[in-house]
């Protein structure tokens, strides 16, 4: 077939399964499951894809909520990786916008399933919860999940469309202060206050931020701060997200964040221990034959990109497999500016027109990625070139 041939039979296929995808959505915006605890929402996605004649492997990976579909044969030169995310934020829902994301992913599916032999490649449905805390993607290339795949993809929702969103490294550590308790008033004397240490270490970090670059970021809060006032704090704890565009110069910045816990130790007279909190984030490993793809795909789908060059995304385990194989993860606009993602806003915007129109446009942008690229074995060469790049 010929590209034009390929996309006509994906739109048909978007077409044929808009509604049961938009319904699945909605499902999902209206019965929200934290990170780790997707049971209900990984068990109707395994379901429907079922219904469509997949054979799944749930749970997968030593994952309770992550899970494995596979259509056909299974045979081909190729293997393609669509990320499926669905977990929820605590208090908010889906103010990310995974529900819909989700969606997209599994109508980019079966829009392409009846593809794979014209493509020789076997596209697969990846479901991967647990993004907003432990990040199972790093979990599952720790288990070789992905080593295999010759390219990975997933849409992510936003109050923007980005072709390639500037995604931070991420590093989650809780930092825990031990001192002594004593008396408050009678014998304070005696006692050293680890919540002072948690203080400091505060006052530490601040002052840090003047000295690194624009990309680092910084973001705490105080855990655990002691049993009552007039108890001196025996044990307190911070936990600490550290941020940057590069993996080296985030590992560094965990130094330097290490320093100023050790001098806030040292201050106080207590001694301090840390552990990560979750698996560290990888930046996006930029692809130019692939994302030349996708910005000529957003062209022919008169999508603006309104985002200014640089912006930053935030963080996610999506990184992690762009080390693994070329990925990617473009943003589609279904809010307005000023709308933003983790707000309540933008998880109400998750059942509107505007969002089960963005299902079909999302579905037709990894669609369209994938056959594009695998239609022409030029750019599967060039991707792969690209891919070998530092």
């Amino acid at each position: 077939m010929s590209y034009q041939e390929l996309k006509s039979h994906i739109f048909a296929g978007i077409d044929k399964n808009h509604d049961n995808l938009a319904a699945l959505n909605d499902d999902l915006a209206d019965h929200p499951e934290i990170s780790g605890q997707e049971f209900q929402t990984s068990r109707k996605i395994v379901k429907l894809l079922e219904s469509y004649g997949y054979l799944t492997e749930y749970p997968y990976a030593g994952l309770e909520t992550a899970f494995r579909a596979i259509s056909g044969s299974n045979d081909h030169t190729y293997k393609i990786a669509i990320m499926t995310e669905y977990d929820a934020l605590p208090a908010i829902g889906h103010a990310c916008g995974h529900c819909l994301s989700c969606a997209i992913s599994l109508l980019a599916g079966l829009s392409t399933k009846e593809l794979q032999d014209e493509l020789d490649a076997d596209i697969h449905i990846i479901g991967t919860p647990i993004e907003e805390t432990d990040g199972a993607k790093c979990t599952m290339i720790d288990r070789g999940v992905f080593d295999d795949y010759d390219m990975a993809i997933m849409v992510h929702l936003y109050n923007y469309n980005l072709v390639t969103p500037v995604l931070q490294g991420l590093a989650n550590y809780m930092y825990v202060f031990h001192g002594k308790a004593a008396h408050a008033s009678a014998a304070p004397w005696d006692g050293r206050n680890a919540l002072n240490a948690v203080q400091l270490m505060f006052h530490a970090v601040d002052m840090l931020r003047q000295h690194t670059t624009q990309d680092a970021q910084f973001h705490g809060i105080v855990r655990n701060g002691g049993e009552a006032p007039n108890i001196v704090p025996e044990e307190a704890s911070c936990e600490f997200y550290v941020r940057a565009l590069e993996r080296d110069y985030l590992e560094h910045l965990v130094k330097l964040v290490d320093d100023c816990a050790e001098g806030a130790s040292i201050a106080t007279q207590t001694t301090w221990e840390k552990y990560p909190v979750a698996a560290t984030y990888a930046n996006l490993k930029h692809n130019a034959e692939g994302e030349a793809s996708l910005l000529g795909i957003y062209d022919e789908l008169d999508i603006p990109i309104n985002a200014e060059p640089g912006r930053i995304f935030g963080s996610s385990d999506s990184g992690n497999v762009s080390f693994v194989c070329p990925t990617f993860h473009p943003c589609l606009q279904v809010t307005s500016h000023d709308t933003p993602i983790h707000t309540r806003g933008f998880a109400d915007a998750m059942k509107t027109d505007r969002a089960h129109a963005a299902l079909d446009t999302g579905a037709k942008i990894i669609a369209l990625q994938i056959a594009k690229i695998f239609s022409d074995p030029a750019r599967i060469q060039a991707m792969k070139t690209d891919f070998q790049k530092k």
